[in-house]
């Protein structure tokens, strides 16, 4: 588990530990006040931060304005249990969504561990362990048995069996000999290979590999598509209804009361709030691709994947 998944997590403890005590301890109501203020900070104050710099860069209308919004309004009303309830419940789903595509990421890392640490240069007659990234077009590099092949290139001395099931899933070792081209990923068996690359790290096969893999997510699905641009149109809508749901009607009606129907526009922003609608399709296509590659299937996006 990551460092930000183990921080959530605790701030969603200790939040929960202040918001107990405000609701069983017996207390005046500023110092009960400060109870919940607090309970929300831990819990929500980097929503707050998030939905203060989108601001900032012109974003208003997202999920972090609109908790951020409700609950403010629910504070307004003198809701405030609910007001800390609203962001304690929302963060939860955050942990869970942010621990499922951990756990996703998790398996396509494993199914992709092709990539290499180090390539052995051939430097002045000596051998240099170095990034694979430092190495240039040209250069010869020498690979041990049980090594990876850091870089694509074409073998000028030895002989030996390679193991290309991490780039073909053909189980049975290839021979390699002087003048056969080679790619990187693939694992040297028997003997020692020098070898003169033909490609830079960036231009090679296990690097176009992995941004295939890592860049998944951006080939989307229509339905993501669909999502994404509902969004955008639905979110702006919400907002106007709520003020008009809250100042139109004590303007037009008599002996309305303003509070009660700013607590009804704070419960319509919740319940309206698309963020679950808006995250789950894009998470269940994620997940998809991280589950396939648990079984060792690569997923190009999740255009494929829907398809």
């Amino acid at each position: 588990m990551s460092k930000k998944l183990k921080n959530l997590r605790l701030r969603i403890f200790l939040s929960f530990i202040v918001f107990l005590g405000a609701i069983l301890i017996p207390m005046e109501e500023p110092i009960q006040l400060a109870f919940y203020l607090a309970s929300y900070l831990i819990v929500g104050g980097d929503i707050i931060k998030k939905a203060v710099t989108n601001i900032g860069h012109g974003q208003v209308f997202d999920e972090n304005f609109l908790m951020v919004l409700a609950t403010i309004g629910a504070f307004a009303t003198q809701e405030y249990p609910e007001a800390v309830m609203v962001m304690w419940l929302y963060q939860i789903g955050e942990w869970f969504q942010q621990y499922a595509v951990g756990k996703s990421r998790q398996s396509i890392s494993d199914l992709m561990d092709i990539r290499p640490d180090y390539a052995n240069v051939e430097r002045d007659g000596k051998l240099e362990k170095v990034d694979p990234d430092d190495v240039s077009i040209g250069d010869h590099i020498v690979v041990k048995p049980g090594e990876k092949i850091p870089l694509d290139g074409i073998v000028i001395k030895g002989s030996s069996l390679v193991d290309t099931s991490a780039l073909t899933g053909e189980s049975v070792p290839r021979e390699v000999k002087k003048g056969t081209d080679i790619l990187s990923g693939c694992i040297n068996k028997t003997g020692l290979l020098t070898i003169k690359v033909t490609k830079e790290f960036d231009e090679s096969t296990v690097s176009k590999i992995l941004e295939l893999v890592e860049n998944a997510s951006s080939k989307k699905a229509k339905a993501e598509n669909f999502i994404t641009k509902f969004a955008r149109y639905y979110t702006p809508i919400v907002v106007i209804a709520a003020v008009c749901l809250a100042f139109l009607p004590p303007f037009f009606l008599e002996n309305a009361d303003v509070w009660d129907y700013i607590k009804r526009a704070c419960s319509f922003l919740v319940i309206s709030c698309p963020c679950a609608l808006v995250i789950s399709v894009p998470l269940g296509f994620f997940g998809g691709i991280g589950g396939a590659s648990k079984l060792g299937i690569l997923v190009k996006g999740s255009n494929y994947l829907e398809t």
